[in-house]
């Protein structure tokens, strides 16, 4: 009997949308303190098969202190991670592009006194489109620091839309991208495939698929190299139970061992240069 393979979940979120008026996506988690909600997360992590997760700050806080604020969910972000690296190899930060000429601080404060290992973008949340002059400016500096971006993708939102990722993608061709939720709708799901041949400097995460199939069809014409499995897990998620993340159907799948350790873990650990398991 072989092994269980090692998963890691390359998109779990520290946080809520609820002020967005996105209220079905959890809260901030009944939790009184940081060791109830890491609690809470590895007990649900446990209990779908994940033995690590990537955490990314939420889009959803409020900004009534602008820089300030951000600041804080940056801090908050690398504290969780960093309180336990066994579950949490990596945290991932926000820097608001509206922030313009500030936000490349933040991104400085992020790669060197917090030690993040990449930024979100989320620009359905942020008042911009994905390929917006300031998100380029970003990238640049993220690219000297050596910081992963992590893009949302979903295709519900014009500000996000996968062509616009691709355009940005074959802008900056030697940036390693992390793509969110591109898997999202069923129309650029079969997208997906031709936006990756394109730009080999993209890994897709699984969140939000529409089932294993769409998946299936980016593996067949690219490669397991370009899969991640991620659930897009929410702070307080817990309380659904029934929420579709597709690891039971990949831990199922009929692909040479070495492409599903690549898909539940290998490819993330690669593109965010983690360390080897012990």
């Amino acid at each position: 009997m072989p092994s269980r393979p090692w998963v890691i979940d390359a998109h779990n979120h520290v946080g809520s949308l609820q002020d967005t008026g996105i209220g079905g996506l959890g809260g901030a988690g009944s939790a009184p303190g940081l060791d109830s909600e890491i609690a809470d997360r590895a007990a649900v992590m446990g209990g779908r098969g994940v033995d690590q997760a990537v955490l990314i700050a939420s889009h959803g806080y409020l900004r009534p202190d602008g820089i300030a604020d951000t600041r804080r969910v940056n801090d908050s972000v690398a504290s969780y991670a960093q309180s336990r690296p066994d579950l949490f190899p990596a945290g991932v930060g926000v820097v608001e592009p509206l922030y313009g000429e500030r936000g490349l601080a933040e991104l400085d404060r992020a790669a060197g006194e917090l030690r993040l290992r990449g930024i979100s973008f989320h620009t359905r949340f942020q008042g911009v489109s994905i390929d917006s002059p300031w998100v380029r400016r970003y990238l640049q500096r993220m690219g000297e620091l050596g910081l992963v971006p992590f893009v949302h993708a979903v295709g519900e939102s014009a500000a996000e839309a996968l062509w616009k990722v691709d355009v940005l993608a074959g802008d900056f061709p030697d940036l390693p991208m992390v793509v969110l939720d591109a898997f999202s709708t069923f129309e650029q799901s079969q997208f997906v495939p031709v936006v990756a041949e394109r730009r080999p400097h993209l890994l897709f995460d699984t969140a939000t698929a529409h089932g294993l199939g769409f998946v299936a069809d980016l593996v067949d014409r690219c490669g397991a190299s370009r899969v991640a499995f991620g659930s897009d897990l929410y702070s307080g998620r817990q309380s659904r139970p029934g929420l579709s993340h597709l690891l039971d159907d990949i831990l199922a799948w009929d692909v040479p061992r070495s492409d599903l350790d690549a898909i539940v873990a290998g490819n993330i650990r690669r593109v965010l240069h983690l360390d080897p398991l012990s």
